[in-house]
């Protein structure tokens, strides 16, 4: 898949914020296929050609999977919500004033803290899910290190001896 169409999914997700750009969406997951690569213990590269993030399985380039995409997008929704709690904590300093009234008239602002709160609980949110989509990614590629015995040959047990004395439905 195309950086610029995992771009165009992200941006759509987000609800499509003036503050955001296509652009500036793509520069981001190019700078951070790399800690993609770290995250997810893979070769994650960006086709220079093609334009396409793959990765290399048996000297092979393959290119990005949706689990491997979803976690990518996920990363930048972390990234997203920091830049938003940035700019509410820089804000919160300088907005003093919360509500002014004047005869009929009230003016209330925004509580640039409240706001701020809220935005460290959506990124705490997204950092929580980012681990479990991980951690999902590296259980579902792993494969077992032993497989113990053999079960196409029936076991040999050692007769077990019952006690018969406590069966109640001799009389």
């Amino acid at each position: 898949m195309k950086v610029i169409d995992i771009a165009d999914e992200l941006f759509n997700e987000l609800g499509s914020p003036p503050s955001l750009s296509l652009p500036a969406i793509t520069y981001w997951l190019r700078g951070n296929i790399g800690s993609l690569s770290n995250y997810l213990n893979e070769d994650f590269a960006l086709n220079a050609t093609s334009l396409e993030i793959e990765k290399t399985v048996n000297e092979e380039q393959v290119e990005i999977a949706e689990d491997e995409k979803d976690i990518l997008k996920k990363m930048y929704h972390i990234h997203y919500y920091d830049i938003l709690l940035r700019s509410t904590l820089s804000a919160a300093g300088t907005d003093s004033v919360v509500e002014i009234q004047s005869d009929d008239t009230r003016v209330r602002r925004i509580n640039k803290n409240e706001l701020s709160k809220t935005y460290i609980s959506l990124k705490r949110t997204e950092q929580d899910e980012l681990s479990k989509l991980i951690n999902g990614y590296k259980i579902k590629k792993s494969l077992p290190l032993q497989i113990a015995g053999d079960d196409t040959v029936k076991g040999q047990y050692p007769h077990m001896n019952y006690r018969t004395d406590l069966n109640r439905t001799n009389n």
